[in-house]
């Protein structure tokens, strides 16, 4: 049986969400349109920004580039 995650997992997972959601509010983008530019549904970007569910490298390389940010600057 696998252990349990710490329980900073889940806030930084939260903060690393609203980092997305800021970023995607600067750059003045809906989900749905920054979802379009990085393949997925708004669905989705709704998860990643709530914390919900993580984003992977893939998907945060993809995400820093659809909004011109460095990567850094999403996990920060």
């Amino acid at each position: 049986m696998q252990d349990p995650l710490p329980d900073w997992v889940p806030r930084r997972r939260q903060q690393i969400g609203a980092q997305i959601r800021e970023a995607r509010r600067r750059a003045r983008l809906s989900q749905m349109q920054l979802g379009e530019r990085v393949g997925c549904d708004h669905k989705t970007i709704s998860r990643w920004e709530n914390g919900h569910h993580p984003p992977d490298l893939n998907d945060l390389l993809l995400i820093a580039d659809a909004l011109d940010v460095p990567l850094a600057d999403l996990v920060r």
